[in-house]
């Protein structure tokens, strides 16, 4: 962080103090307050963050993160810097499980302004996440909850299900865990883009969902506001898509802890814990009587009216021949 702060100095002509923020899973981050009085943050990235797939590649998450400032949802971008952004300082209050239960709808609106604005530079796809970290834990040798594997096929269930009738994608956040999620005023914005990429919006909404816990009805109350209409279809794509999130995230913690051991350490965070609650919640789902049901709705009719701007069908289709095998987060995680 010295040369990105130095660099921010001479670049502000002033005295510049730095204030680290404490919270980030992954990068580093700290507020910085100039002597005439503005504010900033900067949002220094460590490679090896995405080296061990827990992120997006940096110069994609720099260029994700200045797109996503286009629709006025992302803090504006006031310098790149090699490995580094100054970015906007949101004042406003960062959302915790509670206040994200408590506002489907602003939340939904935020996602919806993101989802319409310009395509991101690369593609995502939580299968492919998932794929990749069992890939990692498989090579290092790092531990999983007892039982993982025995899921695969149900992820594989959902996969096929979600592609027999894709969404359009649409830019994505992929990692709204409630501290990236900050209300000024009436609106909600969005900041961390360390996982974006072009997805189906039903992840997102699956996401958010997962990562504050939401139960069935505030999870068809989210795909409502979302979509503006209530589908059996729409509320299980996104119900599935939650556990999918859970499912895969399990594994982002597992190779976090065990391949940025000094992250890991200096965070101050139970990561073994939150991959063994994210673990339990996808057992539980899969277990549950309605899993069935929820892949019979997806297979269903097209949702009708909703269609986001700037969006395209899911091309190339998806590998019928790979079961998932072998996947940030900041102010945030």
């Amino acid at each position: 962080m010295p040369d990105a702060l130095a660099d921010v100095r001479k670049w502000a002509g002033q005295p510049v103090t730095e204030t680290p923020i404490k919270g980030g899973l992954s990068h580093r981050i700290a507020r910085l307050d100039a002597a005439d009085g503005q504010r900033w943050l900067l949002r220094v990235l460590d490679p090896r963050v995405s080296a061990a797939g827990l992120g997006i590649p940096l110069d994609l998450e720099i260029a994700n993160t200045v797109l996503a400032a286009e629709t006025g949802v992302g803090p504006r971008v006031l310098r790149r810097m090699p490995g580094a952004l100054l970015l906007e300082y949101l004042d406003g209050t960062t959302l915790d499980a509670d206040a994200v239960r408590a506002l489907p709808g602003p939340i939904a609106a935020a996602c919806r302004r993101l989802h319409s604005g310009p395509r991101f530079v690369n593609d995502f796809s939580i299968f492919r996440k998932l794929e990749r970290f069992l890939e990692v834990c498989r090579t290092h040798e790092l531990r999983t909850p007892d039982g993982y594997e025995n899921l695969l096929e149900a992820a594989s269930e959902i996969e096929h299900a979600l592609a027999a009738d894709p969404l359009p994608t649409v830019p994505c956040h992929n990692d709204l865990l409630p501290a990236n999620l900050i209300r000024c005023g009436a609106e909600v914005r969005i900041v961390d883009y360390q996982l974006s990429g072009n997805n189906d919006p039903a992840f997102e909404l699956g996401d958010i969902a997962a990562e504050a816990e939401y139960d069935p009805d505030l999870t068809r109350a989210l795909a409502r506001a979302y979509f503006g209409e209530d589908t059996p279809r729409l509320t299980a794509r996104v119900s599935l898509n939650l556990i999918m999130s859970n499912l895969t995230w399990t594994l982002w913690f597992a190779v976090h802890h065990g391949l940025l051991r000094d992250q890991a350490a200096a965070a101050d965070f139970d990561y073994e814990a939150e991959a063994a609650g994210k673990f339990a919640r996808a057992v539980r789902d899969l277990d549950d009587p309605g899993f069935g049901r929820l892949v019979d709705d997806v297979r269903g009719s097209h949702p009708g009216s909703f269609t986001p701007r700037n969006t395209r069908k899911t091309q190339g289709g998806l590998n019928d021949q790979a079961s998932p095998a072998g996947r940030g987060r900041e102010e945030t995680r």
